[in-house]
């Protein structure tokens, strides 16, 4: 077994939010198969733009004024849930989103892929559209 306690995780700066990558390609505790990573989103890192990306699960961990809108594309996010510690997000392939909070909100997530490529925007951003 591999552990690793959060803190231990070095902290990635990238538009919209701090990424720990736990598990996974050049994370904390390496997997071929899987990605896991801890990511906070609060006003220090700015807004995050609505994005899509691979397959994805996300678990909040915990959050005040927080919420995630959904939709048919980035200009277009017809949905909208308010967040609570505990709540789970499946979001398919490709299915537009983005996290945000009100004024002095945050989000802080578990975010789980079942691949170690090709995950995160700024890795494919080439097939957004």
């Amino acid at each position: 077994m591999d552990f690793k306690h959060r803190d231990e995780i070095f902290r990635t700066s990238l538009p919209g939010r701090v990424v720990q990558n736990a598990v996974g390609k050049d994370s904390a505790i390496a997997s071929a198969k899987m990605t896991v990573s801890y990511c906070r989103y609060c006003a220090d890192s700015g807004p995050m733009a609505p994005h899509n990306h691979a397959e994805e699960s996300v678990v909040v961990l915990d959050c005040a004024r927080a919420y995630v809108k959904w939709g048919s594309g980035p200009d277009s996010l017809e949905h909208q849930q308010w967040l609570c510690p505990g709540d789970i997000m499946h979001f398919p392939e490709l299915e537009w989103h983005v996290f945000g909070y009100d004024e002095g909100g945050f989000l802080d997530a578990l975010c789980i892929y079942g691949q170690v490529t090709n995950i995160r925007p700024e890795e494919i951003s080439g097939i957004q559209e």
